[in-house]
């Protein structure tokens, strides 16, 4: 879920400014009403006000969604298919204490590149010894391939990281190697060390995957290249972030992962959960992927959202996220500067064809745009140009820069609101144990990390509704890069070997 804040384009001059090389600078003429107000901005005002109301998240509107959210978490543990939320058991029943000792291993698989990493832990008093870790890129003909050459590409690369082991990395001599996987594809998992791929997404075609357990595929790839290494935990990468945090912080009970996508998951009692049926928890306690992606009840959505869902490969699903994730802010912003082109001469009399190809206008790019604070909004003139290839003058630049706010708010609000939710739903069944004391979320991505505006509504919306008594015990704290050390805690957790 990877996204990156892009650095503003070599600024280009606008008009009246001076000339760049080779370029006569274009003189955007603009007619004035009688108010001083420009024709073109009075023309695309309308829209940014319906924008403004229709994505308006007032605290009744945040109420609604965080109660929502709490119910369908219930209606998700009732019973499979009980409500949008997927509310999948993780298997994972023991947290890392900081007591775990040894060489563990991670393997990351979620896009085009996976990382493997390796941490040398030693206990409480020494913890994370050392880390090291690398990124593999995948060939095109692997993602096309077939079952045994993606794995046997992944357990070659593993096996190359394994022969450079040394140095504070040791294994004792009794030891097979552990690793935890993070595999962030759709999987119905069975067990702490085993889950079936229902299908492959991002990108991926490997034939062969489907219907079968990935765990065995990969230790069974592990085993051809002579690889003396087991899979003791596979997880998603919400739940290796929980795990990551949870290590350094006793009080972390829920994780969010705000980036490309969205998902987040915490610590539940076995006992709320109605549908888990033969499943055994010596802690009495569980981490539920929630999926919460998928979360639907009471969004405000606008036009602008209808129209890129139909035009979506997923129509009617995954609203939550389509809400709120960095994967389409960018282009919501893209669909309503569309609407304010056709309208107005805002942009100019002439709209590149740039502007009007879905996902041009990447989140970073909006988040890169609210980052300016000059005057001229030079810098925002000059992204919209680069990227879309659009002039403008400082009144569309403005308007520009309200629109971006819009959805930011709106996205970064609901965020929060859905965090609240989770949070009011651990409350209700602790009978009043969660707001009562620290409690800490734990966030990861780029989406998070990289655009402040976006974290500040997020943070103001759960304010507001906790109120500033309970909110001063709810911690939303930044767990950069959990997933990768939290599969190799979640190995160690789960090692067939004692501390």
């Amino acid at each position: 879920m990877s996204f990156t804040v892009n650095s503003p384009p070599t600024v280009r001059h606008f008009p009246l400014s001076r000339t760049s090389i080779g370029r006569t600078p274009r003189v955007t003429m603009v007619a004035r009403s009688n108010s001083g107000v420009s024709v073109s901005t009075a023309t695309a005002l309308p829209i940014l006000t319906k924008l403004q109301h229709d994505c308006a998240t007032p605290l009744p509107v945040l109420r609604h969604v965080a109660d929502a959210m709490a119910t369908d978490m219930r209606a998700g543990l009732a019973v499979d298919g009980g409500s949008d939320l997927k509310m999948i058991l993780s298997y994972v029943d023991s947290l890392p204490t900081g007591n775990e000792r040894g060489l563990f291993y991670a393997l990351d698989l979620g896009g085009t590149n996976f990382r493997v990493l390796r941490t040398q832990l030693g206990g409480k008093d020494e913890r994370v010894i050392d880390t090291e870790v690398e990124q593999v890129s995948i060939p095109q003909d692997i993602m096309f391939g077939t079952s045994e050459e993606l794995f046997d590409f992944i357990a070659s690369a593993l096996a190359k990281f394994v022969k450079k082991e040394g140095g504070k990395f040791v294994l004792p001599n009794d030891r097979s190697r552990e690793t935890g996987f993070t595999f962030s594809f759709p999987v119905k998992q069975t067990s702490i060390d085993s889950g079936i791929l229902i299908k492959w997404t991002k990108g991926f075609a490997v034939s062969g995957t489907p219907g079968k357990d990935i765990v065995a595929c990969l230790n069974e790839a592990m085993g051809r290249q002579g690889l003396n290494m087991r899979v003791s935990a596979l997880v998603n990468d919400t739940v290796a972030t929980l795990a990551g945090a949870r290590y350094w912080d006793n009080d972390v009970m829920v994780a969010v992962i705000l980036g490309t996508g969205t998902n987040a998951c915490y610590v539940e009692s076995v006992d709320a959960i109605p549908k888990l049926q033969g499943h055994k928890s010596i802690s009495g306690r569980t981490i539920i992927n929630t999926e919460w992606g998928a979360f639907s009840n009471g969004l405000p959505l606008t036009e602008f959202d209808r129209e890129m869902d139909a035009a979506s490969i997923n129509p009617g699903e995954q609203l939550f996220e389509k809400t709120i994730s960095g994967m389409y802010l960018g282009e919501i912003v893209r669909r309503v500067l569309v609407r304010m082109a056709d309208g107005s001469s805002l942009f100019g009399k002439h709209i590149p064809e740039r502007l009007r190809t879905p996902f041009t206008l990447g989140t970073p790019n909006i988040s890169s745009m609210q980052q300016d604070t000059s005057d001229d909004l030079e810098a925002v003139g000059s992204i919209l140009y680069e990227v879309t290839g659009m002039d403008s003058n400082l009144a569309a630049r403005k308007m520009v820069v309200e629109v971006c706010d819009t959805i930011a708010k709106r996205g970064g609000r609901l965020a929060g609101a859905g965090i609240v939710g989770i949070l009011q739903k651990m409350e209700e069944d602790s009978k009043g144990i969660v707001f009562g004391k620290r409690t800490v979320v734990a966030m990861d991505g780029g989406l998070y990390e990289h655009y402040p505006q976006y974290k500040r509504y997020l943070k103001d919306a759960v304010k507001e509704l906790l109120g500033p008594k309970i909110s001063s015990n709810v911690v939303i704290e930044h767990s950069k890069d959990g997933s990768g050390i939290g599969a190799a805690l979640l190995a160690a957790t789960n090692s067939i070997y004692e501390h």
